[in-house]
């Protein structure tokens, strides 16, 4: 008992690790799915290519949950953790070079699809250190730690290192306007940005070899087999689907963000894209600073303020202002690709709105999920099984939203094909007010089932 109290005393405070923790697990998910859309756009490569291999190689977090049982008959989480940060920033540096070489696209496909394996694989590990080595009233005092440092990863990937890239891309371009100088200026940049991340992902990894906590598991305390975690598994995966409603619940998991995966990877290519194209010709720049600054800032506003509607008047009377609040916004880029302002301050507004708007509605989602889908025998599984197939969500449309723009753009005669784009999304969003209206509540606000419900 007094080793115990000992080693407790010793312990090092979890704001010495969580923040940098967290910081570790945003970055990798930040950059692949929105920095790499704008780097692969700089060096030429083609939209339908970027929008559906950027969107694809996010997969593992959508599948993490499939193999996340099988890392507790392995080493400890805190082995996991190091060891992915580690591979993470190797990889990054491996993209860097990549980028230099003849087939780039293609070998820095593979590279960054390591990296989601491997950021999905961080995710499950550093979730298991924060729950495992802090006691249920650390765990509520550092969940702000925990989502601020991931939201700074978020600003300082599509904030800060897309205006570096900016900066870097000017330096070297020297206002230049030939494709082949821009072109050259933009593969250093890149490189330079690739290296930043190898390097911050190798120095996180090698502070956690001192600084994150690890409890060594006592004798026999995990003497499953991998059969009996498969087993298990498998047991998990089909309580969820039996659960009532089930079919409704996924269609509503996947509908609500329908709208939002055609428009995630279509937005970065629609700003930086030449006006004459339909764009709206922003540099890296400004794209970092209205985009990644602004845009993540209103995000995390609107966050706010949600939860406070929410307490307030509950979740059943609010989802479905929380459905409009998050699809509405989307018109403001219709209205950008229809009439292009060249006002700075209108189009970093639009971009702020539209975020805020992102941030506000999300929560109503993620709130749904907690109380009305992951409710039951297994509830941390169910609620990871949902996310899961909420990130498939936005993921296939995200793949689809290269071709869709380009086709629309050649029925419509529109170079770049972003103004009719735009609009479909709009129409895209009619599913998720439909189902929104409609879905049933299981369990009442206070987490007892409805009358006439079950399990």
């Amino acid at each position: 008992m007094k080793n115990n109290q000992n080693n407790a005393s010793n312990r090092r405070s979890p704001i010495t690790w969580v923040p940098t923790a967290y910081f570790a697990m945003g970055l990798p998910f930040v950059v692949l799915n929105m920095v790499t859309v704008l780097m692969f756009k700089g060096l030429g490569v083609d939209d339908k290519l970027i929008t559906f291999w950027t969107s694809l190689i996010l997969l593992p977090w959508t599948l993490k949950p499939l193999w996340s049982p099988f890392l507790e008959l392995f080493k400890t989480k805190k082995f996991f953790v190091v060891t992915t940060q580690l591979i993470t920033g190797v990889t990054f540096g491996l993209v860097a070079f990549s980028l230099n070489l003849p087939h780039f696209f293609s070998i820095s496909i593979a590279l960054l699809a390591i990296i989601a394996f491997s950021g999905a694989t961080h995710d499950i590990a550093c979730d298991g250190v924060y729950m495992s080595e802090l006691s249920s009233s650390e765990q509520a005092k550092y969940i702000g730690w925990q989502g601020a440092f991931y939201n700074i990863a978020k600003v300082i990937a599509t904030g800060g290192l897309v205006y570096v890239a900016g900066i870097v891309i000017e330096h070297f371009s020297q206002g230049s306007q030939e494709s082949a100088v821009v072109l050259a200026a933009n593969q250093k940049a890149w490189m330079i940005i690739m290296a930043m991340l190898c390097g911050t992902m190798v120095l996180l990894g090698i502070y956690h070899i001192f600084m994150l906590p690890s409890t060594p598991q006592k004798k026999g305390e995990n003497s499953r087999n991998a059969r009996q975690v498969m087993r298990e598994l498998i047991g998990v995966l089909t309580d969820f689907f039996r659960k009532s409603h089930i079919v409704y619940y996924l269609l509503f998991i996947i509908l609500y963000r329908f709208a939002e995966g055609f428009v995630m990877k279509i937005v970065p290519l629609f700003l930086k894209a030449d006006r004459a194209m339909g764009g709206l010709g922003l540099s890296e720049k400004e794209i970092g600073l209205y985009y990644g600054i602004y845009g993540a800032a209103a995000f995390v506003l609107g966050s706010l303020l949600a939860g406070y509607y929410i307490s307030a008047r509950g979740l059943k009377k609010t989802l479905f202002s929380l459905c409009c609040i998050f699809n509405l916004p989307f018109v403001v880029y219709a209205l950008l690709a229809t009439f292009q302002p060249e006002s700075h301050v209108l189009i970093a507004g639009g971009i702020v709105f539209e975020y805020f708007g992102y941030g506000f509605g999300f929560v109503g989602l993620t709130l749904f999920m907690m109380q009305q889908v992951a409710p039951g025998k297994h509830p941390m599984a169910h609620y990871a099984f949902a996310s899961g197939i909420m990130n498939l969500g936005v993921m296939l449309p995200g793949m689809m939203s290269g071709w869709v723009c380009e086709t629309l753009g050649k029925w419509f005669d529109k170079p770049g094909g972003y103004e009719p784009f735009f609009i479909f999304v709009l129409i895209a969003t009619i599913p998720a007010f439909l189902m929104t209206y409609f879905v049933p509540f299981k369990y009442a606000t206070d987490g007892s089932l409805l009358k006439g419900e079950r399990e």
